[in-house]
């Protein structure tokens, strides 16, 4: 006998028993029973009613005994079929629940009665672009592959201050003359305003913008907006990729090689994937676009997997900015023990006397990273996460970076009372030595601290643009995208400080960092010059990032890469072992891989490396140890490593233990 089933992903089922699950579908409900419309559903043996997201209607069942739903949350589907094969594929791709991929592609407070605050309406300015003679080549040539109605892929790899960001634009005019959407993807909220401001000001109130800072009536206005079709573009952050656009012809990753484009959360997805599976589904163009092309994409274009092209030359036709190095040994040696170097005090101080503005880099918040007692080496550590805590100025504490936990800092040392050292420097000692050295300077700091409100990014560029400040002091969010052409000096406080961490991206992503932040300078009329302050001056990357020598630099990398067995040369997946005692967590870690080792024992090609500690093994009193799997991400790995996770989980030795998986683990 037929019945009328819905298949449902249910927000209840962890992933260990996730699969869509069988309801009856009341008759009074029928007709509005469709695919991509949210439920409730009665689930478990208590029956309690939890949400769930249609994803299919059938007239029959495997199973006998079928519970109804208990009603619709929607009058019409919120999410779209593509959406919910999309979901389906992250389920496989990603170790998540559906429901989880189903989630994060809607706004967290989904609630059609509410009124959202009205978006101002600005009105269009829309320019013409003019393209110098490398980029309309470019154009041309990306073109075809926008027209030609079958999936593309092109990495634009472009110098910084090459113009890539108005290539973007003369794209977009041109999907949206054959009917296409087109989705442009940040790697930072900082950017996203001034990419907004110029899309707005070319086509007006055709542009959503969609990212984590938005207030939930804002973003849920975006999207509905972009869901009625009243949208043809949208910019913002990681979670834009999933904005619900039909037709999609083009989606732009900006700065591509950020690891801003990687969740750390579950569903633990790279939006480079998400768009790849979108512009499939669409038969639209991919276009990465980066100075620092991430060795993963600059591969697949050397294997002809993706189209490269290239621009060679600044927009503005002028040579990149000479870099001075400063050996920090000698400053120490000639009596120096400030954190500005003097060649980087004299090179502020002619920028100031030339109405000139200038940036400075450092990879750090905070006054000092390290609080020790110069008498017995006792050290201030979080009670909660295995770090050291972070000393700020602002109310004398120290500060957890990962989990918050602050106190007082205290005069002596807790356990001789002898002399606290502050060892190191980030942005707020910067600032502060900044002010003793020119008193009349005027600074802006751009980190974590002074970020925390809303449209805070947005202030603090306005105000440097609008020539309010001297000189912008930030971390990794001055580094990328800005374009300021007063900017004539950029500097690099401490350039060794990623050199050394334990990841195989550690060389790539020191790289990138001063190879973008270099770029900053001299975009405008004037010429530029940037400082690099360094205890390694003769490291090779170093060397490479000064001279802007990508090439080279990718060259060596690959190789590595090769000799190591790293991606792009062979996956690595990461298994994690999560919980409060460390000694199961451990043990736990050890039963994964015995686990798997049974399972691929057989294939040569498979390597499993650990259990280990993570670099950060402690946080908020959760202990977390990896096993990291070195091989071909293909189905059957993937469903074998589901599989192996799902029986671990059913394990009594699995107690108080969680366990997750990653393909691309970016925090290894």
């Amino acid at each position: 006998m037929d019945k009328n089933v819905a298949r449902v992903a249910v927000s209840a089922a962890t992933f260990h028993i996730d699969r869509p699950y069988d309801y009856l579908i009341p008759t009074e409900l029928i007709k509005q029973a469709k695919p991509g419309i949210r439920v409730l559903v009665p689930f478990g043996r208590g029956n309690k009613s939890v949400e769930g997201v249609l994803l299919s209607v059938e007239n029959n069942s495997s199973f006998d005994k079928l519970k109804n739903i208990v009603s619709f949350l929607d009058n019409e589907p919120v999410l779209s079929d593509e959406h919910i094969r999309l979901a389906l594929k992250m389920s496989d791709r990603f170790f998540c629940t559906v429901y989880d991929a189903l989630r994060i592609m809607l706004p967290k407070k989904l609630d059609f009665k509410r009124t959202p605050k009205s978006r101002e309406i600005k009105p269009v300015n829309k320019v013409s672009i003019e393209l110098n003679k490398e980029q309309k080549k470019t154009y041309e040539s990306l073109l075809p592959l926008l027209e030609n109605n079958t999936p593309e892929a092109a990495l634009l790899y472009g110098v910084t201050g090459s113009g890539k960001t108005l290539v973007y634009m003369k794209l977009i005019d041109a999907a949206l003359l054959l009917g296409k959407t087109a989705i442009v993807l940040v790697p930072e909220i900082a950017l996203t305003p001034q990419m907004v401001n110029l899309f707005e000001s070319h086509l007006g109130d055709a542009v959503a913008v969609i990212h984590s800072r938005l207030g939930a009536g804002e973003r849920y206005n975006e999207w509905l907006r972009t869901r009625e079709g009243k949208v043809r573009v949208v910019v913002g952050t990681r979670s834009a990729v999933f904005a619900p656009l039909e037709n999609i012809g083009l989606i732009v990753i900006d700065e591509e090689q950020e690891h801003t484009y990687k969740s750390d959360n579950s569903p633990r997805y790279h939006a480079r994937e998400i768009a790849k599976h979108r512009i499939t589904h669409t038969s639209g163009l991919l276009l990465l676009a980066s100075a620092t092309p991430s060795v993963e994409s600059m591969y697949n274009a050397k294997s002809e997997k993706y189209k490269l092209f290239n621009l060679r030359q600044r927009f503005n036709e002028k040579d990149m900015p000479p870099v001075i190095l400063v050996d920090m040994k000698n400053e120490l040696k000639s009596g120096n023990n400030s954190i500005i170097s003097s060649v980087m005090r004299d090179e502020l101080q002619k920028n100031m006397d030339n109405g000139e503005q200038s940036i400075l880099f450092i990879n750090r918040r905070g006054a000092s990273p390290l609080v020790a007692c110069g008498e017995c080496g006792y050290t201030f550590k979080c009670r909660d996460c295995n770090v050291s805590m972070t000393y700020h100025i602002s109310g004398k504490r120290l500060l957890c970076h990962y989990c918050s936990f602050s106190i007082a800092v205290p005069s002596v040392c807790p356990d001789c009372e002898g002399r606290l050292k502050f060892i190191g420097a980030g942005t707020q000692k910067i600032e502060h030595e900044l002010m003793e050295l020119f008193p009349e300077v005027r600074i802006l700091r751009m980190d974590a601290d002074t970020t925390t409100r809303k449209d805070s990014h947005d202030k603090i560029l306005a105000a440097f643009r609008n020539k309010k400040a001297d000189i912008l002091l930030g971390t990794q969010m001055v580094t990328k995208g800005l374009d300021f052409e007063n900017v004539t000096l950029v500097g690099v406080i401490s350039a060794d400080t990623s050199l050394y961490m334990s990841d195989y991206r550690a060389y790539e992503r020191t790289f990138s960092l001063i190879t973008q932040v270099v770029g900053r300078s001299g975009r405008g009329e004037k010429p530029g010059r940037a400082v690099i302050q360094t205890y390694t001056p003769n490291h090779r990357i170093i060397s490479l990032a000064s001279s802007q020598d990508y090439d080279t630099f990718y060259e060596n990398e690959i190789e590595m890469r090769r000799a190591l067995s790293c991606p792009p040369i062979r996956d690595l997946l990461t298994i994690t072992t999560v919980g409060e005692n460390e000694n199961n967590v451990a043990s736990a870690c050890g039963i994964m891989k015995t686990m798997l080792n049974a399972y691929f024992k057989k294939d040569k090609n498979i390597r499993l490396l650990g259990p280990a500690p993570a670099t950060i093994s402690k946080v908020k009193n959760q202990y977390f140890y990896k096993l990291l799997i070195n091989c071909e991400n293909n189905k059957r790995t993937r469903e074998t490593i589901a599989h192996v996770t799902k029986e671990f989980v059913k394990d009594k030795r699995s107690r108080g233990v969680a366990v997750y998986v990653d393909a691309d683990d970016v925090n290894m």
